[in-house]
């Protein structure tokens, strides 16, 4: 199958030229008069925006939120996979979720250095979120999707997406 820019153009509302332009600067996709190959545009397109890398990510905070993201499968279709699962809780040490098993916090900086992890998840109770990510930062964490109903404080450099459920549902009433 291919596309061309003029289809792309109307698709997405953009202009044609504009597309090609913007697509040559990253080397030659298209042939002239036939457009692109939809499988090696796709191709192209993941590696130069770096869909084609696994994301590792860690996940702290297995109560029935962080088990939900656990086994929430759109993971799989993504870079971005959970790799470690971390818990302060003595009664979820050890429990397997997924392909994972999950670890005690003693283990979570050896970890993500060893690891070289860069993203983290937050799904523990507002009291312990502060401190769950004062370790994750001085592991060397730099982005963060944070669950807890709280505003985090990190550092220039560090990034933090908020995902309040109850906010975003009060927004919608």
């Amino acid at each position: 199958d291919s596309v061309s820019s003029q289809q792309m153009g109307h698709d997405l509302n953009l202009n044609p030229a504009q597309i090609r332009k913007d697509l040559s600067i990253f080397g030659d996709f298209g042939i002239k008069g036939k457009g692109y190959r939809v499988a090696d545009l796709s191709e192209k397109l993941s590696g130069i925006l770096g869909l084609d890398k696994e994301i590792p990510i860690v996940l702290v905070g297995v109560g029935n939120l962080g088990a939900a993201l656990c086994r929430y499968n759109r993971y799989q279709q993504t870079a971005t996979k959970i790799v470690g699962l971390f818990d302060g809780h003595p009664s979820k040490i050890g429990q397997v979720h997924g392909a994972y098993e999950v670890r005690p916090m003693e283990e979570l900086v050896g970890f993500v250095r060893q690891q070289d992890i860069k993203m983290a998840i937050i799904a523990v109770p507002v009291a312990a979120a502060q401190s769950v990510c004062d370790i994750l930062v001085a592991a060397g964490i730099r982005a963060i999707l944070n669950f807890a109903p709280v505003l985090l404080n990190v550092p220039d450099g560090v990034r933090v997406q908020n995902s309040d459920v109850t906010a975003e549902l009060q927004a919608l009433a």
